[in-house]
């Protein structure tokens, strides 16, 4: 049996882990937010993509990678196959963004959110057995079936009140306030699987194939950056409701007040007529309000 460590850097790593969820869970309460505000199908895609990938994949899978760096085996090292790493931060992704089309699309009910959250939190713990799975060690994994189901329990809850969360919050305080909560709830998921764990060493080392953790953290690291720099520059972009309504009043007034004139008649485009009769110059005179030239306005003959 293998010595298991799961704070290998002490506090370092769990609390970078934490930070991490809050901030994905964040960008992602407010990505959700604005799917309710989209006026069309295409933007609620595109706002439904971001939130699952600030969700999925920021709050939930790079946490559990941050977090996966503080576990270690005594004596033994650790390596990652890169196939299955990529394809648990996928299915991360894709039940979340499932589960928010689920809960986003129709009437807002008990059963879509409880739905929903079934098949999120599924997915969030299949995400978090498939990342272990690509863990390659001289020796093999065991798990214990109470707390797997403890887990799975928890994923299941945790996704419940993220997506109901998601599609209620509104206000900035508890967007904030929810997003700790998340991020607390993500991170109990994770650690009571990794309890579970246990390792039967072989008796006999052999040479682990895979990507050690020094070369998949640089370019995890580069994606977590550009990915929340993206989220954040994509959030500042978009147009808010106040600014949907003072385009919506220019609009209005727009519409209500009558057409410019031209320079040299109204409605002319600034295109004159032929006037070979000075009618122009008459009607001009004879308009409500428009003096009467004197004698001193023409010029001496």
């Amino acid at each position: 049996m293998g010595n298991i460590n799961h704070f290998e850097y002490g506090w370092i790593t769990p609390a970078i882990s934490y930070v991490l969820s809050v901030l994905g869970s964040v960008l992602g309460l407010i990505c959700a937010g604005r799917i309710r505000s989209a006026t069309s199908g295409g933007q609620r895609v595109w706002w439904g993509l971001l939130a699952a990938w600030a969700l999925g994949g920021t709050a939930i899978w790079t946490m559990h990678f941050m977090a996966m760096l503080g576990f270690a085996v005594t004596g033994y090292r650790i390596r990652y196959d890169v196939p299955i790493t990529v394809a648990s931060a996928l299915i991360a992704v894709a039940s979340v963004g499932v589960g928010l089309a689920i809960v986003g699309t129709g009437r807002l009910s008990a059963v879509r959110v409880l739905a929903g959250g079934l098949f999120t939190g599924a997915g969030v713990a299949a995400m978090h057995y498939t990342g272990m799975a690509a863990m390659r060690l001289d020796g093999d994994l065991g798990y214990d079936g109470l707390r797997v189901g403890l887990s799975v329990l928890i994923a299941v809850i945790a996704s419940t009140v993220a997506l109901w969360l998601a599609v209620t919050v509104q206000r900035g305080l508890a967007i904030a306030a929810s997003a700790l909560v998340m991020g607390v709830a993500v991170n109990g998921m994770h650690f009571t699987g990794m309890s579970a764990l246990s390792v039967h060493l072989h008796e006999q080392r052999a040479e682990v194939s895979g990507a050690d953790v020094g070369t998949l953290l640089v370019p995890i690291v580069l994606l977590v950056i550009f990915g929340v720099v993206g989220l954040v520059y994509a959030l500042l972009a978009a147009p808010t409701d106040e600014d949907r309504a003072a385009a919506a009043y220019l609009d209005a007034r727009r519409l209500s007040e009558p057409a410019p004139a031209g320079p040299t008649g109204p409605g002319l485009g600034g295109a004159a007529a032929p006037d070979p009769a000075g009618l122009r110059a008459r009607s001009t005179l004879a308009r409500p309000g428009t003096p009467f030239p004197s004698r001193r306005d023409h010029p001496p003959r």
